[in-house]
């Protein structure tokens, strides 16, 4: 169980039963302290009776007739002598101006803290209880209750006199009274009342349930909730009552109000006090246990339990047990708990001590975190609640967890919290790379190391680099690509790798990590040599982001080597920073580079390398024979002379047969086919390009007298030359492979002209019809003449101003329009009569005339 916090250096009683301190995992609701100052002197003479509560101060009862006003840090600022024997009660209004006391002697009063009225009564038995109106600062609630053998009202009346009534007597001494609004509760030997002060009646009797305990030992605990909402608690068993209005129908001579109990549940201890904390409640428990060795009854630690009620149980939320002073002289009715409705602090109150409960803040669940090492949720509470924590910074939280996480050996998670906890605290951030170096695990905070804001001392990025590169190429490699350069000093890194090259020179990591750091240095020469000899992708980025193309004009078949394509991209791409004279000499002893530049310079722009085209031609014929025909038909630059002599040195047939035709010999190109390749097809195919009757009579003699080269012209020259020519000249007898086949496909073939030229026909028969007929039609539509069309011949309207008048005029169908007058008259040879404008086009547009008389 939790214990009450000591905020004094005399400390708590330890407790009688060791297995209470045992620390429980759940976290408590309240915490204590010791009201202390004024108060621990006041009971070290004497010893607490009663106190109550108000916002602003606190009113103290002893058993020596004493009433103390103290502050909340138990403060004494006044005193009063009332009586020589023990208070009873205090009552206080809730403006917190009027005071009401009564003691063991019988003594009562009531009498205001800043003003001079004054009550004063002496009984002649004793007064248990007091309480004073809420409202009593006002005029009209000039009133209290006292309570000994009778529960007695006082009220002043208009003349300032005070007068009593008995509200109630007749059922033991009245031993507890609460008065809230318009209602009072009291406690007497036999149960609860409640009173309504409006209208003067009674309006329940709650009985006590258990009635073997005795009411002065074990007196009841009473308190409002809220204004119609009264908690009893009494023994073991707490009620909690409600007070409703009656309905008019069912009053009759019943009060207006009645009580209805809506919950009732039992406790596992007495109960010495009660407070309502939201919608749970605050028990004050008096505890008696029996001891195993001596099987004796004693008093041990009251507890304060905070309890959810039920509809007829409770649950118990927390419970902590208090270390008192005297708790084991003590017993049920000299404890009393009282609170402060605006600020939810409890006061424990015992005859020898005072302490306060009050619910724990952020601050003080952050400390049970810390206590209990949950960092974590405790970081995340204090930042959820930065603007309400007073005691604690997240910073040192964040500090702690880091601590306890390196701790643990958990050295990843430590290092990754770092980042969010040191944020932009550069001293904070080289403090911890320090304690990491300590413990060895450098490595372990380089990832999470901050790279902009802020940036740390350089020595902290050079000395986690060095770890790395003791231990960790791969590592070390990773770091200088993802930091930047300016975080370190680069010629110290760069000296380091050096060393250890000399031990391992063809290490590629540490090569590629020097190129880089070369490059971070500016010193891109360097870098490049490094990257071209360990052939790395990333060294025509290098060129292109850095524009290093002056660097590397003779390290041209190095990059071609490494990859000849991108290369030749970059190279043509740049032609202006490296000229195409300039890579040609570099690529002169590599003449398979040279021709790859030289064949993708060709294909991007015919006419560029056209000085090396002659070279070319033997650089295709050695390395790329696929593409000399295709280059020898694009190039408008080659000497076909030099081409055609390479050509045949090589017995290129295909190359030489094009050259031969392009230079003009057709002859000699078809004879090569024929005789070179015995290609019948391919002959009558270049016949066909060239269309020459010479070529084809040249191709029919060279065939006359090889039945295979028949059968393909008689197969293929149908449309070409007539088929007569080549049968006429077949030598009798001999033996022609397919010849009936290739006789049916040429009468197959001339039937088919024939179908064509004559399906050519109706279809231009039709078409030359079709549009005749559209003429027709146009030429038949109707032509509208108004005042605006002139006469083409004179220029003036074609319409006469008198419309009276007979007149003539010609409208062509071209839309020209004369006055018959204006045109030439026909002669006998000629009568149709034609558009003086559209005559030049003889019977064109114009030529049919539409006369309009009238």
């Amino acid at each position: 169980m939790a214990e009450a916090e000591e905020q004094e250096t005399v400390s708590l009683e330890e407790s009688t039963d060791e297995s209470e301190e045992e620390e429980s995992e759940e976290e408590p609701k309240l915490k204590y302290e010791r009201l202390s100052n004024g108060v621990t002197e006041i009971l070290q003479k004497d010893a607490a009776s009663c106190m109550t509560v108000h916002d602003k101060f606190l009113a103290l009862g002893t058993h020596y007739g004493k009433v103390y006003l103290l502050d909340v840090q138990g403060n004494i600022t006044q005193k009063f002598d009332v009586s020589p024997v023990k208070i009873n009660q205090i009552s206080l209004d809730e403006s917190g101006e009027h005071l009401g006391v009564c003691s063991e002697d019988g003594k009562v009063q009531v009498f205001g803290l800043y003003s001079g009225e004054e009550f004063h009564e002496t009984f002649d038995c004793p007064i248990k209880i007091i309480a004073v109106h809420p409202h009593f600062v006002r005029s009209s609630c000039k009133q209290f209750v006292t309570g000994g053998k009778k529960l007695l009202l006082f009220e002043r009346s208009w003349m300032s006199r005070w007068k009593s009534s008995v509200l109630h007597e007749g059922e033991g001494n009245i031993r507890s009274v609460k008065w809230r609004g318009h209602l009072i509760a009291w406690a007497n030997n036999m149960g609860v009342k409640i009173f309504d002060i409006t209208s003067k009646q009674r309006i329940t009797n709650v009985p006590r349930d258990d009635i073997s305990l005795r009411p002065d030992m074990y007196p009841c605990s009473l308190c409002w909730k809220d204004s119609v909402t009264l908690i009893i608690g009494w023994g073991t068993s707490v009620k909690i009552c409600s007070v409703k209005e009656r309905h008019a129908s069912e009053m009759r001579d019943l009060p207006s109000r009645y009580v209805e109990i809506v919950s009732q549940f039992e406790t596992e201890f007495y109960i010495s006090g009660l407070a309502p904390l939201c919608d749970q409640l605050v028990v004050l428990s008096y505890v008696k246990e029996v001891s195993e060795k001596t099987e004796r009854e004693y008093c041990a630690r009251p507890r304060l339990d905070i309890i959810q009620p039920l509809s007829e149980a409770c649950e118990e939320i927390s419970s902590d047990a208090l270390t008192v002073r005297g708790f084991q002289e003590n017993e049920c009715r000299d404890y009393h708990l009282e609170y402060s409705e605006g600020e939810s602090l409890f006061y424990i109150v015992s005859p020898r001590d005072v302490v306060v409960a009050k619910e724990r803040d952020q601050d003080d669940h952050i400390d049970w975190l810390l206590e209990k090492k949950k960092y974590e949720e405790a970081l995340m509470a204090a930042e959820i609640s930065q603007k309400n924590i007073k005691r604690h910074k997240i910073l040192d939280i964040g500090l702690a967890y880091i601590n306890h996480l390196v701790e643990k050996g958990e050295y990843d998670i430590a290092a990754r919290k770092c980042q969010k906890i040191l944020g932009k605290n550069a001293a904070l951030w080289e403090y911890e790379v320090y304690k990491f170096k300590e413990i060895g695990q450098l490595k372990a905070i380089s990832p999470y190391l901050p790279r902009g804001d802020p940036v740390l001392k350089p020595l902290i990025y050079e000395m986690i680099l060095h770890e790395f590169l003791e231990s960790d190429y791969e590592g070390f490699a990773t770091l200088v690509r993802e930091w930047p350069g300016d975080l370190y000093n680069n010629s110290v890194i760069v000296q380091a790798v050096r060393e250890h090259l000399k031990k391992d020179s063809q290490n590629r990591t540490l090569l590629q990590t020097l190129a880089e750091l070369y490059t971070y240095d500016k010193n891109y020469g360097n870098a490049l040599e490094i990257y071209l000899t360990l052939r790395h992708k990333d060294v025509f980025q290098l060129i292109h982001k850095h524009n290093l193309f002056s660097s590397i004009k003779d390290k041209i078949v190095l990059l071609m080597d490494f990859d000849s394509e991108k290369a030749v991209d970059m190279l043509l791409d740049n032609e202006d920073k490296i000229s195409i004279k300039k890579v040609v000499e570099e690529l002169e002893d590599r003449p398979e580079l040279q021709h790859v530049y030289l064949h993708k310079l060709f294909k991007r722009d015919h006419h560029k390398g056209q000085r090396y085209h002659e070279k070319q031609i033997s650089l295709y014929a050695e390395y790329d024979r696929p593409n000399l025909l295709p280059f020898l038909r694009d190039s408008t630059h080659c000497p076909l002379e030099k081409a055609l002599e390479i050509c045949h040195q090589r017995n290129f047939v295909e190359e030489t047969v094009y050259l031969l035709s392009r230079m003009g010999n057709s002859r000699s190109a078809l004879k090569m086919i024929m005789e070179e390749l015995h290609d019948v097809d391919k002959a009558i195919e270049f016949a066909k390009e060239q269309d020459d009757g010479e070529l084809w009579e040249d191709l029919i003699l060279y065939s006359i007298d090889k039945p295979p080269f028949i059968t393909g012209l008689l197969n293929n020259i149908g449309t070409h030359v007539d088929p007569i020519l080549l049968i006429h000249r077949i030598k009798e007898g001999m033996e022609i492979p397919n010849l009936r086949d290739s006789l049916v496909k040429i009468l197959q073939d001339y039937n088919l002209q024939i179908l064509l030229r004559e399906g050519c026909k109706k279809i231009l028969v039709a078409d030359s019809l079709s549009l005749l007929k559209k003429m027709h039609r146009t030429q038949m539509k109707g032509i509208l003449v108004d005042e605006e069309n002139i006469c083409e011949s004179c220029l003036s309207p074609i319409l006469p101003s008198d419309a009276a008048k007979p007149f003539s005029m010609v409208v062509f169908h071209c839309r020209h329009m004369f006055h018959k007058e204006c045109l030439p008259v026909p002669s006998m040879t000629s009568p149709a009569q034609f558009c003086n404008i559209c005559s030049a086009k003889h019977r064109g547009p114009g030529s049919a005339i539409l006369e309009m008389k009238k």
